[in-house]
């Protein structure tokens, strides 16, 4: 409200401008001057104004402003709940008061009069929010423990809360974790509970939402990124330490802690689907009861106020996945929980980023998907290649088999056979030999058959069983030196070692 006296004594002891007065009372100068003008015009005088307490002074200088008829005066309960509606203002709300009553307040009364009612309700400005516009989620503090009937083990359960703005219809669920799983799904029968979508979600700054939080630009975890995406919803993170941008969240945090996790303390739970239904009913309970302070309760606002503004649910529920960073290998593969899928081999050595769910590996390079596989679950180091990512010299090795490989190995020298064969046999599957035994193979063409054949002879009397060692062989001549008498050329022992006839199948 203006402090009017304050102004009319700065007038007479301060001797200061309109513009300084202003600024000293946190209005505009041509408020200053208007009141300046009334004052003027009812001949007051300063030692009359200092005899006068401010509902006189008022109406002195407003007699027909502060004399209105209570008929005049707008419903207060009726603009506060039209002001959840999307679109409406109290500009608007004036307008349609005005209308019907043409004597009534004006805009800059109609204002006041409402924020003063609104301070009286203990409603905070800071909470007025507009029906389908914002939901408020957040972990309770609180927990309730639950006992496995199998192990006797005591599991705590977490409270899942989410609130919405306008009508503080509000969803709990327990979980018996705070991972990152958990608070998707939370999420996802949150939305399902209410029917539908708000436009913007506003969690904490938990590691499961916001994944490096900051005052400007917070970094939100992928997964939950691409959740609010498929559900139309954007997610605006609470300020680190400003509680009053998640005041409804902390609110209903302490009403189900009070009216839920309280009132069970004494129970004792054998499964999370018990709990479950005892919340779902208590919940219901709470939205359904009437307000203390005006009429109807969060089931009835919800219905009548909320539900029709909210966003259409998509077709399908968003299905969790899990985003990762990996650079892809000179052999043009990514590894995954050490199996390994192909991309474009033009992506050798480049960043992409890996989207995971429980049947499906999706890569994607700068937001463009280039490669899908089913996800490999059953047995590890196993590769999953298209030949489309292969370069064209590579296609046909992508049809060879280890006897094939072997066939070809032998075209050089038994020497060299045998080195393929004991590569391969020391790999858990052959097919992680391919390279190694490629390379050998196609050292013949550099440094002639029998060279290599050579080398194989000698990295099997020393046990050199690699690409490596045969290439260092070449490179430093030794192969051109004769072995001692002394080097064995027995047959390597290894306990996976499959014997030439496991390779000496026949070729295709």
């Amino acid at each position: 409200m203006i402090n009017i006296r304050e102004i009319l004594r700065l007038i007479h002891e301060g001797k200061l401008s309109n513009r300084q007065i202003a600024q000293s009372c946190h209005c505009s100068p041509t408020t200053v001057g208007a009141i300046v003008d009334r004052y003027k015009e009812k001949n007051l005088s300063w030692p009359e104004v200092l005899r006068m307490d401010d509902t006189e002074l008022e109406s002195k200088l407003y007699p027909q402003e502060i004399n209105l008829s209570k008929k005049l005066l707008p419903d207060y309960e009726f603009i506060h709940k039209e002001l959840m509606r999307k679109g409406v203002t109290l500009q608007l709300l004036w307008q349609e008061y005005k209308e019907q009553y043409p004597d009534g307040l004006q805009y800059t009364q109609f204002c006041d009069h409402y924020a003063t009612w609104r301070k009286l309700r203990n409603i905070s400005m800071h909470q007025i929010h507009r029906a389908g516009e914002k939901m408020f989620v957040d972990w309770a503090g609180l927990t309730i423990p639950v006992i496995d009937q199998k192990t006797g083990e005591v599991l705590n359960t977490y409270f899942f809360v989410a609130v919405l703005g306008a009508s503080n219809m509000f969803y709990t669920e327990p979980f018996l974790s705070q991972d990152l799983f958990s608070w998707i799904q939370a999420h996802v029968h949150t939305f399902e509970y209410f029917g539908g979508v708000t436009e913007i979600i506003v969690p904490d700054n938990l590691k499961s939402g916001v994944k490096k939080p900051c005052y400007y630009e917070p970094e939100i975890n992928p997964t939950y990124l691409e959740m609010a995406q498929h559900y139309g919803s954007a997610i605006i993170p609470a300020r680190v330490r400003k509680p009053k941008d998640k005041a409804p969240a902390e609110k209903e945090v302490q009403d189900v802690e009070r009216w839920i996790i309280a009132k069970l303390r004494n129970q004792t739970f054998f499964s999370l689907y018990e709990l479950k239904d005892i919340v779902q009913k208590l919940m219901e309970e709470a939205n359904n009861r009437p307000f203390q302070k005006r009429e109807g309760s969060r089931r009835t606002l919800f219905e009548t106020i909320e539900r029709p503004a909210l966003k259409v649910l998509p077709a399908e529920p968003y299905e969790f996945a899990v985003w990762k960073r990996a650079k892809v290998n000179v052999d043009y593969h990514i590894e995954l929980e050490k199996n390994f899928y192909s991309v474009p081999y033009q992506l050798a050595k480049q960043e992409v980023d890996l989207r995971v769910t429980a049947k499906v590996v999706e890569v994607f390079h700068r937001n463009r998907r280039i490669a899908s596989h089913p996800r490999q679950t059953t047995r590890k180091y196993h590769y999953t290649t298209l030949p489309d990512h292969m370069p064209s010299n590579h296609r046909k090795l992508g049809e060879w088999t280890p006897e094939r490989i072997v066939h070809w190995s032998t075209t050089i020298g038994p020497h060299t056979a045998n080195l393929v064969r004991e590569i391969m046999a020391r790999k858990e599957h052959p097919e992680q030999a391919y390279r190694s035994c490629m390379g050998i193979i196609r050292l013949a063409g550099n440094y002639t058959p029998q060279r290599v054949e050579n080398a194989a002879k000698r990295a099997l009397a020393f046990g050199a069983i690699s690409y490596r060692s045969v290439l260092s062989i070449l490179e430093k001549n030794l192969d051109l030196t004769a072995l001692s008498e002394q080097v064995s050329l027995q047959p390597v022992v290894h306990d996976n070692l499959r014997g030439a006839a496991y390779y000496s199948r026949g070729v295709n």
